[in-house]
């Protein structure tokens, strides 16, 4: 954690606060919870709904500030993070510090007070889990840190669907598995291009510990493992042709940019067409995907 103390005053303001939050990845964390939410049997009032899916920001927001508050130190000495606004100085520790313990107490209990308490629990529960087991224990010491910290962004349609429903079910299950083995390939995709910086940050990212090809490997390995999940709900009968063939087709490109991956084997990372590729679509593919099940649940049931 950085603890450097400031000559010159702090220039943090409401932007840098919104910085904290992580904004593009609470994006993609708010919109697959509120898939998980209109997939399920049961519908909330809007306005419970609502509250529900900001409940859902507020937690990955405050996941986020957390995330920044102890790893201002890391952050500081990584080119792609040093101008986070306490690694780069705007903003102190503590402030960080109780921004995101403010928002995730207010997320848990608003959650709770709206819906259930198995969805507080959940949520507090995903919180907890990127604060403590991502960032505070794995993410300093093993190379498997965004295998087991991916947990931590696979809650979100587990929590909307429980929010709806008060229960969990098979289908939310195999969300969370998906975005769980999704994970791997898509983080590694980024971190093989920006190696060099996860060192600089000491940083024991797959990249980092392990050869490009075995890295690469194990990518193909958790993509085609996430196909199979992916596909499950349809055969399964929990969803419908809509869904099952958007996601049979999405994942066969998804597997086929990871064999991409493999076979072009770029050495360095400016000629990592496959890498950049795959990274890119792996975004599109994942909000695809749980856009088809919540349409096909919603509209083809």
């Amino acid at each position: 954690m950085n603890t450097k103390t400031l000559a010159t005053p702090l220039t943090a303001d409401w932007l840098d606060l919104f910085a904290l939050t992580k904004p593009r990845v609470m994006r993609s964390v708010v919109f697959t919870g509120l898939c998980g939410m209109i997939a399920a049997p049961v519908a909330l009032p809007h306005a419970l709904a609502f509250t529900a899916v900001l409940c859902i920001a507020m937690a990955a927001g405050a996941a986020g500030a957390l995330n920044q508050w102890y790893e201002a130190d890391i952050d500081a000495m990584m080119r792609r993070t040093a101008n986070r606004p306490v690694a780069a100085g705007r903003m102190d520790a503590q402030t960080a510090l109780h921004f995101g313990v403010g928002l995730g107490v207010s997320s848990v209990l608003i959650m709770g007070l709206a819906t259930n308490v198995l969805a507080a629990v959940l949520l507090a529960g995903s919180i907890l889990f990127y604060v403590l087991i991502y960032t505070v224990w794995l993410k300093r010491i093993t190379p498997q840190n965004v295998v087991i910290g991916g947990a931590a962004g696979a809650f979100p349609p587990l929590i909307g669907w429980v929010a709806a429903t008060g229960h969990i079910a098979p289908l939310p299950i195999l969300m969370f598995a998906f975005i769980f083995l999704w994970t791997p390939p898509h983080s590694w995709a980024l971190a093989l291009r920006i190696r060099d910086d996860y060192a600089a940050g000491t940083v024991p990212m797959m990249p980092v510990v392990a050869s490009a090809r075995s890295t690469r490997l194990q990518m193909l390995g958790y993509a085609a493992l996430m196909a199979i999940v992916a596909v499950a709900p349809w055969p399964l009968g929990m969803t419908g042709a809509f869904y099952g063939l958007t996601a049979l087709v999405g994942s066969l490109i998804f597997v086929g940019l990871n064999i991409w991956v493999v076979i072009d084997a770029a050495p360095s990372p400016l000629e990592m067409r496959a890498e950049k590729a795959l990274f890119l679509y792996s975004i599109g593919y994942m909000l695809v995907s749980f856009a088809a099940l919540a349409l096909d649940r919603a509209v083809f049931a």
